[in-house]
């Protein structure tokens, strides 16, 4: 079972990580069961989120018991000082601990710093002094926050995604992390759910070393998977390798990041969540996204007149607006079924 520090922080962890984000479409009692089967086969690092509805909840159901065996990080999406320690508060008392070893601002459109003008870095220096946050990172998408996140030597930790499809760009930021000491966790390891060879994600990830995956379990089965890599590692052949280029060039089209660099659009579609919808029907709580409010924020999307502004400032070249196209007609085929 391979271990792996996360940066300067003295911390470390099974090299699977377990991110919690899709804990939300099961039950309590199942996902219990899951977390204390992760649990029992050695894997102590856990990523959850305010954002996402109970997960925090079940993670504190589960692991109240052992707290100090096991490494929590969670985020925050507060745009203000106030909804910070709002937050903070909640996390806390679901997560049914009194500190959390890593608290990350989530996607912030900026990378917040010391002494700017919204203080939310300042609030969470003050939570770390109150001994409630361990250590302090960042979750982004976005490249140029990512990389200057890296380079102010401000935070201890950054969640990026990475994977076998991501770029080259993507692949320098996982490099600057290591050559500054941070931790590197990596977040879509599985693409959202675009990669389905599980054995092909892990040994492309196993070959970095500082990098800490989090897979997205929501089955037994797909824990298992993982499990099973830890004592039998797979590894990069030749074969392997050959899957990976043909897979870039089937899939890279299709993987939306949510960095939003596309956005404002010029008729008002909410491209970058828009453009994930296939993946959130397929890895969030179906409630959480089959409602009329989502309806209406994806039928903006008849509205698109292919001023390709959007495609234009991509950095990942996708057809955005073909994109749109395909998950508007997901949803509406999810839509039906539900009505």
């Amino acid at each position: 079972m391979k271990k792996i520090a996360i940066g300067n922080t003295g911390l470390k962890v099974n090299k699977n990580g377990f991110g919690a984000l899709p804990i939300q479409r099961i039950s309590l009692s199942e996902a219990v069961y899951l977390l204390h089967k992760a649990y029992d086969n050695g894997i102590d690092f856990y990523d959850t989120a305010r954002f996402y509805t109970d997960s925090e909840v079940k993670i504190g159901e589960a692991f109240s018991h052992c707290r100090d065996k096991i490494v929590i990080a969670s985020k925050t999406g507060a745009t203000t000082v106030e909804e910070f320690w709002q937050d903070l508060h909640t996390t806390l008392n679901n997560l049914k601990t009194d500190y959390l070893d890593i608290y990350q601002f989530h996607n912030p459109s900026y990378c917040p710093k010391p002494g700017d003008k919204v203080g939310l870095y300042d609030a969470m220096k003050v939570a770390q002094r109150q001994g409630k946050v361990r250590f302090i990172g960042i979750s982004n998408h976005r490249q140029h926050v990512a990389m200057e996140a890296i380079e102010k030597g401000i935070y201890d930790t950054l969640q990026y995604p990475f994977s076998y499809l991501s770029s080259d760009k993507d692949a320098a930021i996982v490099e600057a992390a290591r050559k500054h000491n941070m931790g590197f966790i990596c977040m879509k390891a599985l693409a959202g759910g675009l990669i389905n060879d599980s054995a092909l994600a892990y040994a492309f990830l196993d070959q970095y070393d500082h990098a800490l995956p989090i897979w997205g379990i929501q089955r037994e089965s797909e824990l298992d998977e993982f499990i099973s890599y830890q004592d039998n590692p797979p590894e990069m052949s030749a074969a392997r390798w050959k899957k990976v280029e043909e897979e870039r060039k089937a899939l890279s089209g299709d993987f939306c990041r949510g960095c939003g660099y596309c956005m404002p659009c010029t008729v008002g579609i909410q491209i970058n969540d828009c453009n994930r919808m296939s993946l959130f029907l397929r890895r969030a709580p179906l409630s959480v996204y089959l409602t009329e409010e989502w309806a209406e924020k994806m039928k903006v999307i008849e509205d698109c007149i292919h001023c390709d502004q959007c495609k234009s400032k991509c950095p990942y070249g996708l057809d955005i607006p073909n994109l749109l196209k395909k998950n508007y007609q997901d949803f509406q085929q999810f839509w039906a079924n539900k009505q």
